[in-house]
């Protein structure tokens, strides 16, 4: 189990009672300090440093085990993190963390759906995700001025269609929703000639919002493969 940003410990202490080890990543010194004294004879693992740039590969590696993933993460940097984790797919179990609600709506958002766009597409490409409670300002002390909410999130076992180049995918999915009111013909332009939407059977006219995960993964696959 790994805490990303435990703070004052509001979800450490009850972790730290219920499991056998936890690892928390934290980057304030202060705040660290606090921690080692608070859990100098415990069995809390503290990581000081900044969990954009923690190797969470590494760390599932080392233990030989799946990481389970939890925190109130830094609304400024949620985007990034997530994008973080993301890379180290292949160690992770699941996801449990509290985010600006916003954030969670785009993550799990449908298509056609004005949420909708590349956090949705990136996300749900690599994980099963559900929104699972709200979480108001007066839950916090002092109180936001932004909704909170809990998703979780899960590594798919298997992506149907699987993108044969990642990068290309990621290339394509930022292309097509780089200016939302343009059409795919517009926003691709330079990657997908006309005769590929053809041959896919997606309309160039089309926009980005209104295509599926796999509509975006099939055409990096035809472009991977052309190329």
């Amino acid at each position: 189990m790994v805490e990303i940003g435990p703070g004052l410990g509001a979800l450490t202490a009850p972790l730290a009672q219920a499991l056998n080890t936890l690892h928390v990543i934290e980057l304030d010194r202060d705040i660290v300090k606090r921690l080692r004294e608070t859990y100098a004879h415990g069995h809390v693992v503290i990581h000081e440093g900044d969990a954009l740039k923690f190797d969470f590969a590494a760390l599932g590696e080392n233990l030989r085990a799946q990481l389970r993933i939890v925190g109130n993460l830094p609304y400024n940097i949620s985007t990034p993190l997530l994008f973080h984790l993301a890379e180290s797919i292949a160690h992770i179990r699941d996801i449990h963390v509290m985010l600006q609600k916003e954030v969670v709506e785009r993550m799990v958002a449908a298509p056609g759906s004005a949420a909708y766009g590349r956090l949705s597409v990136a996300l749900q490409y690599r994980f099963d995700m559900e929104k699972v409670l709200d979480v108001g300002p007066e839950a916090f002390f002092p109180r936001p001025k932004v909704e909170s909410a809990v998703v979780r999130m899960t590594p798919k076992l298997v992506r149907e269609p699987e993108a044969k180049d990642e990068a290309l995918f990621a290339r394509i999915t930022t292309a097509a929703f780089s200016q939302r009111r343009k059409t795919l013909r517009n926003t691709l332009r330079h990657i997908l000639a006309l005769a590929d939407f053809a041959a896919l059977g997606i309309d160039p006219g089309a926009r980005a919002e209104t295509l599926s995960v796999g509509d975006f993964v099939r055409m990096a696959n035809r472009l991977s493969t052309n190329d």
